[in-house]
């Protein structure tokens, strides 16, 4: 598919019905259609991957044109300015959350952006250091668990930030660390019940909401299962001479 051809497709799917519910939810109802994400993946599916098509669809600055660029392009042709470009043009929660899940997560860049926008004052830009964290604790399955605790310091300062789609990511980006190991589990609850003390009461929520997951008993007795299978593989052929 071409750019105008996209660009027809998610005009001719408009909703109006459903921008206004997205408004509703806090989504900027701003140059934007109502088109569902099925349909979306579905156009980005047929456009195939096209770096220099992702581009010219950011520029559109329709909303689900963006989405549509986080899909179609290429990580490995993602540069950093680009990525600086994208996330200071956020203005809806949703596309900031599809750009760092679709796209920016596998860049080269990732971890250094996680970092560095979680320090940023702008609302989406700082809300997508964190869901970049989110992502990555789900993504980087071959990752050290000491890369993860290095994320805490910033989701201790950012949970104090009251503004509520950037209290959501850091605690997001709390449980979803907490869930990868049973290590990660209690190094995250240690850390939430420290944010728990805090005089914040955006703090205070990010810390009981994570709380009440990840000693939840579903939670546990997934990990325990996990790392049960982990260390059974780890010892199922012992080393020749043994």
């Amino acid at each position: 598919m071409q750019y105008s051809e996209i660009i027809s497709e998610i005009k001719s799917n408009r909703n109006p019905g459903a921008v206004a519910g997205m408004a509703r939810f806090g989504i900027n109802p701003r140059n934007t259609y109502g088109v569902s994400i099925p349909i979306l993946r579905s156009i980005a599916k047929r456009a195939g991957k096209s770096h220099a098509l992702a581009l010219k669809l950011w520029d559109s600055g329709i909303h689900e044109a963006r989405i549509v660029a986080s899909v179609v392009d290429e990580p490995e042709k993602v540069t950093e300015a680009q990525m600086d470009k994208w996330a200071a043009e956020f203005d809806s929660w949703d596309v900031c959350d599809q750009v760092c899940m679709n796209l920016f997560r596998y860049t080269r860049y990732a971890w250094k952006k996680a970092v560095g926008w979680a320090k940023e004052d702008s609302e989406f830009v700082r809300r997508a250091g964190f869901v970049m964290m989110a992502q990555l604790a789900v993504s980087e399955k071959n990752s050290a668990d000491l890369e993860f605790e290095k994320f805490f310091p910033l989701i201790e300062k950012g949970s104090s930030d009251s503004r509520n789609f950037v209290r959501k990511a850091v605690n997001w980006a709390l449980r979803q660390i907490g869930k990868r190991n049973l290590w990660l589990n209690t190094a995250a609850l240690e850390e939430a019940k420290k944010i728990a003390g805090m005089d914040s009461k955006s703090a205070r929520w990010v810390a009981n909401d994570a709380i009440k997951e990840l000693s939840s008993r579903a939670v546990l007795q997934r990990l325990r299962q996990a790392d049960g299978k982990s260390h059974l593989l780890k010892h199922k052929h012992p080393p020749e001479g043994l």
